[in-house]
């Protein structure tokens, strides 16, 4: 299969038109001939082409004329105009109309190189930041967002009418419930869309940094600060900025930020001159910002300004009818990551994940997946393969503080071994039940009843 890139090269002196096919032959392009303007916008139309190279004056459609026609039908191809006569006035019409560099003849053949190849990567970055970026989207759309409970449904009713918004919105959540799903979802919903999504978690940047990294530096600003860099606002110009986990700024970085979301402009570290920003700001706190507030590391002033709209997500154990669908969603993300032939969940892991409460949330969840589909030895995931699940005592608990009929001293093993038998006794004999209701696996239930001398 041929994999080089095709240029169209137009021009009405032949022998200039062999010298270039010869030279950019050389240089692994394939190439195509036009000997005038409106040949060349017929070939266009016929078949796609990487790079259109072409002189401006020709007899009868000049250059210029084949530029407007050629980005008409398609504004991606690069052009890139040769003329013998070096005009500022030619040039800056040509750039006007869409092309992407101008050359004079005689044609340095370097420059010229170079000036292809940019061109090239300059369009594959663009297909790839296009595909990138719809990939982004369906990844963040709210569609994507699993859950079917109660809880889910109206949030995502929510989302979906904030979306349309520029309201500022503060995500609250525990960690490991999806913030970062839900604000990405918020942005890709929204006319920003086309806008770049922006990230950064507050808590993982220290203090000294965190105002370099927002609003930028300029150059000496500080040691190592060797030339100007553009912080996270001037980078979501146009788009969403998400600051996750806000509740861990330095109070004075909280006025910093309370100035910008009020001006709606920065200034760089090092810097005296403000610059103005187009961003919509998505916060996110595990934390509560109210009680934050009452202890004075919170100011109330920021907090009014990042809380116009407050979008609270449940914590898994709070949604436990989503808890199957998303297990399912994980196991088939790594089955095929780690190309294993698994099949699904026994019923007792099922039960277990459902019963769980999961204080990592979806997070957690995702990780014991991952974890037993990596170390699965059969085609079901049982609860043995799910061994991060470590479910409280429950209702062996209840069991374990009943009262005794005597008030002898007991060992600790004994008050174990207990429990053990009562929790089997209540399950009927049933050892993957007890296990379950112990909150450990079959084989361990195995190991102690054999310490036990219960079973052989």
């Amino acid at each position: 299969m041929n994999n080089k890139s095709t240029i169209l090269v137009v021009d009405d002196d032949h022998a200039h038109r062999t010298m270039l096919r010869t030279l950019i032959s050389g240089w692994q392009y394939d190439i195509v001939e036009a000997d005038d303007g409106s040949t060349a916008i017929e070939k266009v139309k016929e078949r796609p082409f990487d790079l259109v190279l072409m002189d401006v004056r020709m007899l009868k459609v000049s250059g210029l004329e084949a530029l407007d026609e050629i980005k008409s039908y398609n504004p991606a191809i690069p052009v890139i105009i040769m003329t013998a006569y070096s005009s500022l006035e030619t040039a800056v019409e040509a750039i006007k109309k869409g092309a992407y560099d101008y050359l004079t003849k005689p044609l340095d053949f370097d420059k010229l190189k170079i000036t292809i190849k940019r061109a090239m990567e300059h369009i594959r970055l663009k297909e790839e930041n296009r595909i990138l970026k719809e990939s982004l989207g369906k990844h963040f759309d709210r569609q994507n967002i699993i859950g079917q409970s109660p809880a889910m449904i109206n949030l995502l009713e929510t989302v979906a009418q904030v979306a349309s918004s520029e309201a500022t919105v503060l995500i609250n959540g525990e960690s490991g419930t999806g913030k970062e799903l839900i604000a990405g979802a918020i942005h890709f919903n929204s006319p920003r869309k086309n806008g770049p999504f922006v990230k950064i978690n507050c808590a993982a940047i220290t203090e000294t940094l965190l105002e370099s990294e927002l609003f930028g530096h300029e150059k000496g600003a500080f040691t190592g600060a060797d030339k100007r860099k553009e912080g996270r606002f001037v980078q979501a110009h146009k788009g969403s900025l998400f600051l996750d986990e806000v509740s861990e700024m330095s109070l004075a970085m909280q006025v910093k930020l309370l100035r910008v979301l009020q001006e709606r402009e920065i200034t760089r570290v090092g810097g005296d001159s403000a610059v103005r920003v187009d961003v919509r700001v998505i916060g996110a706190t595990n934390h509560s910002l109210m009680n934050m507030i009452d202890k004075g590391s919170f100011r109330k002033d920021l907090f009014y300004r990042l809380n116009v709209i407050s979008l609270d997500i449940p914590p898994l154990m709070e949604r436990r009818d989503d808890i199957a669908l998303l297990a399912q969603h994980f196991l088939e993300v790594f089955v095929k990551k780690n190309r294993k032939q698994i099949k699904g969940f026994t019923p007792g892991a099922i039960d277990s994940m459902i019963r769980y409460d999961w204080p990592g949330n979806v997070r957690e969840l995702m990780n014991a997946i991952e974890r037993g589909v990596v170390l699965a030895r059969s085609e079901y995931l049982d609860v043995e393969d799910l061994a991060i699940i470590q479910k409280p005592m429950g209702e062996a608990a209840e069991i374990l503080h009943k009262p005794d009929d005597t008030d002898r001293d007991i060992s600790l093993e004994d008050v174990e071994k207990n429990a053990v038998l009562r929790t089997l006794e209540a399950a009927s004999g049933n050892k993957s039940e007890a296990a379950r209701r112990l909150g450990i696996t079959r084989k361990t239930l195995h190991k102690k009843l054999k310490k036990y001398g219960i079973m052989p």
